[in-house]
């Protein structure tokens, strides 16, 4: 039988996958941790200089000469990254966002090649290493490199996370699936906020948000291979025994599943199919290069908007959260979109990003004190649920329009544009002018 058919047979989205699935999605909640760690560990608490005529460099007559608030602690407030030295801060962040380049450039065809399972393992396993080195770290400099090797595992890690729940599962399921995801992403950045208000020492922060990834990784021993990997690389009776698996978990148990020959020798590592596919077919070329600039866009944007929530007015925790919780509202629009004949994915992401683009437009010609119902923060808020909801749409979108071959392959390499704007995004407050900061 084909491989959809067998999915309907044993259920396609039934207790067993939702099981699958239900934790990988959770799993979210640790990667927004950490792709969220800057924006409360990099935070500047309250200072002043008892003269201001002392020059900023390293030497400890500087730093006698700084106070800083009680109130929480920072890389910023232990290593002084002030003044001269803030701009470290945002480098951070942005190397982080430069090593989830390289891991999605990396670990997409690595998956497509070795499996989803064994380099989604790997991944997950660095990822925490690496994350202790962060909160352990005694200088800017391993604190630095070291946000550079999380986000490389972080970014692999997660790009196979999401084609394994897509792939465990049927394809009309996949909206679904998708968007729960990317929701409970949200939902990890007001966790995080909640976790940070309640610990304010940046370095046992560090440490509680990444313990967690030890216990998904011992339990993510459990999961299978993706049966749709296994079948598209010719290993049609390992699929088939994923499948069995599935089909016991659903309460069906001695279902037979016999899976018609795809006509593919196993690789036994050497693939036919890699990211040159890409380029080679001018349909997925052109379709490569337009969803590139699309992920682009929905990275700068979110993550500018996400990643200097900390430097909003108000209280810091709170700001984190909302600018999480603010996300919510998109999936269920998401969910009604593109499920209409009317609309669908195309017309549904073209529909937000534009919506975005005039919300964050506007805050221009708004000031926070104007006489109008809305202001600046209104205004960006619905910006950034309407990105939101576009790179929800994308990720699902892009997941569906590529063959199970190439599909880690093309998402990597959309993903990888992603990154060039998630390097952008720390820096785009320093854009601002003097007179757009008096307000």
């Amino acid at each position: 039988m084909d491989l959809d058919v067998a999915f309907r047979s044993v259920g396609e989205f039934g207790c067993c996958q939702r099981w699958l699935t239900g934790f990988l999605i959770l799993l979210q909640i640790y990667i927004a941790c950490q792709s969220m760690l800057i924006v409360l560990v990099g935070a500047v608490p309250a200072y002043h200089i008892d003269s201001e005529d002392v020059k900023i460099d390293k030497d400890d007559d500087f730093t006698k000469h700084v106070r800083f608030d009680a109130n929480f602690t920072s890389i910023v407030s232990e290593w002084y990254l002030i003044k001269e030295e803030a701009y470290k801060v945002n480098l951070a962040s942005s190397l982080y966002f430069g090593g989830l380049l390289i891991g999605n450039v990396v670990f997409g065809p690595l998956s497509d090649k070795l499996g989803r399972r064994p380099v989604y393992l790997t991944g997950l396993f660095l990822d925490i290493v690496f994350s202790y080195v962060t909160a352990l770290a005694h200088n800017y400099e391993i604190f630095a490199m070291s946000r550079l090797f999380v986000g490389m595992m972080n970014g692999g890690m997660a790009l196979v996370s999401f084609v394994l729940t897509q792939e465990y599962v049927g394809k009309s399921y996949w909206a679904l699936t998708g968007s729960l995801t990317n929701l409970m992403f949200a939902v990890g950045i007001a966790v995080y906020a909640l976790l940070g208000y309640y610990i304010r020492n940046w370095r046992t922060l560090a440490i509680v948000v990444n313990s967690p990834g030890i216990v998904f990784f011992l339990l993510s021993f459990l999961l299978p291979e993706s049966p749709r990997w296994l079948y598209s690389q010719g290993y049609t009776s390992k699929a088939e025994d994923v499948l069995q698996y599935m089909a016991r978990g659903n309460g069906r148990e001695g279902l037979p599943i016999k899976l018609k020959d795809c006509g593919v020798k196993q690789s036994n590592g050497d693939s036919r199919h890699s990211v040159f596919d890409l380029v080679k077919y001018k349909l997925l070329l052109w379709r490569t290069l337009v969803l590139m600039y699309i992920w682009y866009v929905c990275s700068l944007v979110y993550y500018g908007l996400t990643l200097n929530a900390g430097d909003l007015k108000g209280n810091l925790y709170l700001n984190v959260a909302l600018s999480g919780l603010v996300e919510l509202p998109a999936f269920p629009l998401c969910l009604f979109f593109i499920e209409r004949k009317w609309c669908g994915r195309g017309r549904a992401t073209a529909g937000f990003l534009t919506f975005a683009g005039l919300a964050c437009l506007f805050t221009m010609f708004l000031t926070d004190n104007n006489r109008f119902i809305i202001n600046q923060t209104g205004l960006a808020l619905l910006g950034k649920l309407s990105v939101s909801a576009a790179f929800n749409v994308v990720y699902i979108y892009t997941s569906e329009l590529y063959p199970t071959v190439v599909r880690n392959a093309g998402l990597g390499v959309c993903a990888m544009a992603c990154r060039f704007g998630g390097i952008l995004a720390p820096f785009v407050p320093s854009m601002l002018s003097p007179k757009a900061l008096e307000y």
